[in-house]
């Protein structure tokens, strides 16, 4: 436990106690050149306040990208190299000790790193890669949700934390971001039995709430140079979207990501209730933006469902009507290559998507079962599954 208090105990000065508004920098990076990705970070640092605002001389900072899998940087899935490496390179020369880590859900960290070519980058820039593949439990204090969340050890060995998220889509929360991408700080297969506890959707986004107030990351930077449109998370499109967004507060982040694609901040259920829950700003009289006009770099026809996100009635909820009505994960025959990788994701007991010949076959969804977890659409390498509505639920306006 007295490693969970350095943790707590390492934030600056200066950004102790509440904030009245938010502070967002939206900076032009038009692409990733290392160089041109370090002047756009270095700006964006300088726009919030400055390197000593989020490191001092001597500390130990972990960055925590996404590395949902590990894929090459030209399929955007992981937050890119270049990134990681600028971020590495500002924060040694604000004195601070660098290391990187996360923990993909299917695969080693090492391996899931290596090929995303973050392993290398992070070497090359000075910084030491920590695995997150085992851990120890964080209590949770006054949550009535959950006591208390396991937690990689290094995470316990740091003094800070830096939130690196990507700019991308994602069937069960419309996008993921910067609140969403500390989940990776729970260890392995862990991470989706939340999705099997909390199957309520405000359930599970008030869990992610509480894991960012628990961790409070110092600075969040999203990669969004090029961002996944479509069928993110791992098997959308590339979309160049030409920025950097930074910022102290999560919630903002992921509201201004909203504002480039003409989505309303609303739609995503860990925006509205991180707001309720003291974790920043959803409300755009409450963000504050410096640096380049956003107005730039909006991309109103961004592939994504602008639609809210909510839990469904209780009459879709009975078998019958889950069938007729609910979104599901569905498999394209024609990609498939009977890897698998699906059934080991799946979180349910009794695995909602199963071989049913073999593997001569791909793997069939038994709907009864599944619970819209999507778990298996991050799971393939393929881009074979993709989330699809029966006709029935898109009349009553499901999605």
């Amino acid at each position: 436990m007295a490693r969970a208090s350095k943790l707590q105990a390492g934030t600056p000065p200066q950004m102790e106690g509440a904030m009245e508004r938010s502070t967002v920098a939206v900076v032009r990076c038009e692409t990733y050149d290392p160089d041109t990705v370090y002047d756009a970070l270095s700006r964006g640092v300088e726009l919030l306040g400055g390197l000593d605002r989020f490191v001092r001389p001597g500390e130990r900072l972990l960055l925590k990208p996404n590395l949902l899998a590990g894929e090459p940087p030209e399929k955007v899935v992981t937050t890119h190299p270049s990134v990681l490496a600028g971020c590495i390179r500002l924060f040694r020369k604000g004195g601070g000790a660098v290391c990187f880590g996360d923990s993909p859900g299917y695969e080693r960290p090492a391996d899931a790193a290596d090929r995303a070519g973050l392993l290398d980058a992070a070497v090359h820039s000075g910084a030491e890669f920590v695995g997150f593949s085992t851990g120890r439990r964080m209590e949770n204090p006054g949550s009535k949700l959950v006591s208390g969340f396991p937690i990689a050890d290094p995470v316990y060995e740091c003094d800070g934390i830096v939130n690196l998220p990507k700019m991308k889509t994602h069937q069960l929360t419309r996008i993921t971001g910067a609140v969403k991408n500390l989940l990776g700080c729970v260890p392995g297969p862990r991470k989706a039995l939340y999705h099997v506890r909390f199957q309520d959707l405000t359930d599970f986004s008030t869990l992610l709430v509480e894991l960012n107030l628990l961790l409070r990351p110092r600075l969040h930077v999203m990669d969004g140079v090029v961002a996944m449109e479509g069928n993110g998370p791992r098997g959308g499109d590339p979309r160049p979207m030409r920025t950097l967004i930074l910022s102290e507060d999560p919630v903002a982040v992921d509201s201004v990501f909203c504002g480039l694609v003409g989505m309303d901040p609303r739609f995503v259920p860990t925006n509205v209730i991180g707001q309720q829950r003291g974790l920043g700003r959803h409300h755009r009289g409450e963000i504050d933006l410096v640096g380049d006009s956003l107005e730039e770099f909006v991309a109103h026809n961004f592939q994504v469902v602008r639609k809210p996100v909510s839990n469904y009635p209780f009459y879709a909820r009975y078998s019958l009507t889950k069938k007729l009505f609910l979104p599901r994960p569905s498999i394209d025959e024609g990609r498939c290559i009977r890897c698998g990788r699906c059934v080991e994701a799946c979180p349910v007991p009794e695995k909602a998507v199963r071989f049913m010949d073999g593997s001569r076959r791909p793997p069939r969804y038994d709907y009864d079962v599944c619970i819209r977890c999507y778990c298996c659409h991050e799971a393939c390498p393929q881009r074979a599954i993709e989330k699809r509505t029966p006709v029935l639920g898109r009349m009553m306006g499901f999605g």
